[in-house]
Protein backbone atom coordinates (compact mmCIF):
# COMPACT_ATOMS: atom_id res chain seq x y z
CA UNK A 1 0.00 0.00 0.00
CA UNK A 2 1.70 3.21 -1.02
CA UNK A 3 4.62 4.26 -3.07
CA UNK A 4 6.67 1.68 -4.61
CA UNK A 5 9.67 0.85 -2.38
CA UNK A 6 11.75 3.03 -4.63
CA UNK A 7 9.78 5.95 -3.80
CA UNK A 8 10.18 5.18 0.03
CA UNK A 9 13.94 5.35 1.22
CA UNK A 10 14.59 8.01 3.04
CA UNK A 11 17.42 9.62 0.65
CA UNK A 12 17.42 10.95 -2.24
CA UNK A 13 20.74 10.51 -4.49
CA UNK A 14 22.14 10.19 -1.44
CA UNK A 15 21.05 13.60 0.64
CA UNK A 16 18.30 13.42 3.61
CA UNK A 17 14.82 14.01 2.70
CA UNK A 18 13.47 16.58 4.80
CA UNK A 19 10.50 16.17 7.26
CA UNK A 20 7.79 17.04 4.46
CA UNK A 21 9.05 14.82 1.89
CA UNK A 22 10.06 11.77 4.50
CA UNK A 23 6.04 11.90 6.01
CA UNK A 24 4.97 12.06 2.14
CA UNK A 25 7.26 9.16 1.55
CA UNK A 26 6.15 6.74 4.41
CA UNK A 27 2.18 8.37 4.64
CA UNK A 28 1.07 8.53 1.29
CA UNK A 29 -0.32 12.47 1.69
CA UNK A 30 0.91 15.80 2.63
CA UNK A 31 1.93 16.57 6.13
CA UNK A 32 -1.31 18.82 6.10
CA UNK A 33 -3.37 16.35 5.33
CA UNK A 34 -1.63 13.86 8.03
CA UNK A 35 -2.01 17.06 10.25
CA UNK A 36 -5.79 17.37 9.25
CA UNK A 37 -6.67 13.69 9.65
CA UNK A 38 -5.46 13.92 13.36
CA UNK A 39 -6.73 16.91 13.94
CA UNK A 40 -10.48 15.44 13.49
CA UNK A 41 -9.06 12.36 15.26
CA UNK A 42 -8.88 14.38 18.21
CA UNK A 43 -11.76 16.58 17.61
CA UNK A 44 -13.75 13.45 17.82
CA UNK A 45 -12.53 11.89 20.56
CA UNK A 46 -13.16 14.90 22.32
CA UNK A 47 -16.91 15.71 21.09
CA UNK A 48 -17.29 11.44 22.20
CA UNK A 49 -16.16 12.06 25.79
CA UNK A 50 -18.24 15.14 25.95
CA UNK A 51 -21.26 13.40 24.93
CA UNK A 52 -21.06 10.26 27.02
CA UNK A 53 -20.82 12.20 30.44
CA UNK A 54 -24.40 12.98 30.09
CA UNK A 55 -26.68 9.95 29.61
CA UNK A 56 -24.19 7.20 28.68
CA UNK A 57 -26.56 4.48 28.63
CA UNK A 58 -29.22 6.49 26.51
CA UNK A 59 -26.24 8.12 24.04
CA UNK A 60 -25.29 4.42 23.63
CA UNK A 61 -28.93 2.92 22.68
CA UNK A 62 -29.60 5.73 20.44
CA UNK A 63 -26.57 5.06 18.71
CA UNK A 64 -27.13 0.79 18.69
CA UNK A 65 -30.38 1.65 17.38
CA UNK A 66 -29.23 4.41 14.86
CA UNK A 67 -26.88 1.70 13.49
CA UNK A 68 -29.97 -0.79 13.18
CA UNK A 69 -32.35 1.60 11.85
CA UNK A 70 -29.39 2.34 9.05
CA UNK A 71 -28.49 -1.14 8.12
CA UNK A 72 -31.56 -3.20 8.46
CA UNK A 73 -34.22 -0.53 7.02
CA UNK A 74 -32.59 2.57 4.93
CA UNK A 75 -29.39 0.83 3.80
CA UNK A 76 -31.70 -1.33 1.80
CA UNK A 77 -34.17 1.28 0.89
CA UNK A 78 -31.70 3.64 -0.97
CA UNK A 79 -30.55 0.59 -2.53
CA UNK A 80 -33.48 -0.41 -3.91
CA UNK A 81 -34.62 3.27 -4.67
CA UNK A 82 -30.81 3.98 -6.49
CA UNK A 83 -31.26 0.56 -8.52
CA UNK A 84 -34.34 1.48 -9.97
CA UNK A 85 -32.86 5.00 -10.71
CA UNK A 86 -30.10 3.46 -12.43
CA UNK A 87 -32.88 1.75 -14.99
CA UNK A 88 -34.15 4.53 -15.98
CA UNK A 89 -31.03 5.99 -17.24
CA UNK A 90 -30.70 2.43 -19.86
CA UNK A 91 -31.41 2.81 -23.18
CA UNK A 92 -34.76 1.40 -24.74
CA UNK A 93 -32.71 -1.71 -25.88
CA UNK A 94 -31.95 -2.66 -22.24
CA UNK A 95 -28.84 -1.76 -22.50
CA UNK A 96 -26.18 0.72 -20.07
CA UNK A 97 -25.23 3.93 -22.20
CA UNK A 98 -21.27 2.97 -23.21
CA UNK A 99 -19.32 6.15 -22.75
CA UNK A 100 -17.71 7.96 -25.59
CA UNK A 101 -14.54 8.72 -23.75
CA UNK A 102 -13.29 4.94 -24.24
CA UNK A 103 -11.85 3.07 -26.42
CA UNK A 104 -14.77 1.11 -28.43
CA UNK A 105 -17.17 2.09 -25.34
CA UNK A 106 -16.48 -0.92 -23.30
CA UNK A 107 -17.37 0.77 -19.90
CA UNK A 108 -20.96 1.91 -18.35
CA UNK A 109 -22.01 5.56 -18.11
CA UNK A 110 -23.11 5.92 -14.38
CA UNK A 111 -22.49 9.48 -14.08
CA UNK A 112 -25.76 10.54 -15.02
CA UNK A 113 -27.63 8.74 -11.80
CA UNK A 114 -25.33 11.23 -10.01
CA UNK A 115 -27.88 14.01 -10.98
CA UNK A 116 -30.86 12.55 -8.96
CA UNK A 117 -28.41 10.99 -6.42
CA UNK A 118 -26.99 14.12 -5.26
CA UNK A 119 -30.45 16.53 -4.80
CA UNK A 120 -32.13 13.65 -3.02
CA UNK A 121 -28.84 12.77 -1.01
CA UNK A 122 -28.73 16.61 -0.31
CA UNK A 123 -32.67 16.93 0.25
CA UNK A 124 -32.80 14.30 2.69
CA UNK A 125 -30.22 15.26 4.60
CA UNK A 126 -31.50 18.48 5.06
CA UNK A 127 -34.94 17.12 6.07
CA UNK A 128 -32.91 14.47 8.56
CA UNK A 129 -31.36 17.70 10.26
CA UNK A 130 -34.05 19.95 10.42
CA UNK A 131 -36.98 17.16 10.53
CA UNK A 132 -38.60 18.56 13.59
CA UNK A 133 -39.29 22.17 12.15
CA UNK A 134 -40.10 21.00 8.85
CA UNK A 135 -42.88 18.30 10.48
CA UNK A 136 -44.18 20.97 13.02
CA UNK A 137 -42.61 18.45 15.75
CA UNK A 138 -41.22 21.04 17.57
CA UNK A 139 -43.68 23.35 19.52
CA UNK A 140 -43.21 26.99 20.69
CA UNK A 141 -39.98 27.28 18.49
CA UNK A 142 -41.49 30.80 16.93
CA UNK A 143 -39.65 32.11 19.56
CA UNK A 144 -36.55 31.54 18.83
CA UNK A 145 -36.65 32.03 14.84
CA UNK A 146 -39.32 34.68 14.37
CA UNK A 147 -40.75 33.28 11.80
CA UNK A 148 -44.77 30.90 12.36
CA UNK A 149 -44.22 26.90 12.44
CA UNK A 150 -46.01 26.06 9.47
CA UNK A 151 -43.67 27.99 6.82
CA UNK A 152 -40.89 25.21 7.16
CA UNK A 153 -42.77 22.54 5.22
CA UNK A 154 -43.03 24.81 2.16
CA UNK A 155 -39.40 26.21 2.36
CA UNK A 156 -37.87 22.59 2.17
CA UNK A 157 -39.96 21.70 -0.69
CA UNK A 158 -38.58 25.04 -2.29
CA UNK A 159 -35.34 23.93 -1.91
CA UNK A 160 -35.73 20.64 -2.75
CA UNK A 161 -37.26 21.72 -5.71
CA UNK A 162 -34.54 24.10 -6.42
CA UNK A 163 -32.08 21.21 -5.90
CA UNK A 164 -33.16 19.10 -8.63
CA UNK A 165 -34.05 21.81 -10.70
CA UNK A 166 -30.12 22.79 -10.52
CA UNK A 167 -29.19 19.61 -11.19
CA UNK A 168 -31.51 19.12 -14.28
CA UNK A 169 -29.75 21.98 -15.58
CA UNK A 170 -26.12 20.88 -14.93
CA UNK A 171 -27.50 17.61 -16.52
CA UNK A 172 -28.52 19.62 -19.93
CA UNK A 173 -25.95 21.69 -20.27
CA UNK A 174 -23.48 18.52 -19.69
CA UNK A 175 -25.71 16.72 -22.41
CA UNK A 176 -25.58 19.71 -24.53
CA UNK A 177 -22.03 20.21 -24.24
CA UNK A 178 -21.19 16.29 -24.86
CA UNK A 179 -23.11 16.44 -28.14
CA UNK A 180 -20.84 16.77 -31.58
CA UNK A 181 -20.22 19.97 -32.88
CA UNK A 182 -22.48 19.76 -35.85
CA UNK A 183 -25.28 18.75 -33.70
CA UNK A 184 -24.84 21.63 -32.07
CA UNK A 185 -24.88 24.30 -34.86
CA UNK A 186 -27.78 22.50 -36.07
CA UNK A 187 -26.15 21.65 -39.82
Amino acid sequence: MGHPPHLRSTTVRGRTRGLAQGIRAHYGGSLAHLVLVLCSFALTCYAGLRLLRGDTLGIAIWFVGAALLHDLVLLPLYTVTDRLSQRLFRDRRGKKPRSRDTAGGSHPVTGRVNYLRVPAFLALLLLLVWYPLVLGRVPGFTAYTGLPADVFWGRWLLITAALFAASAACLLVTRWRARPRRDRAGR
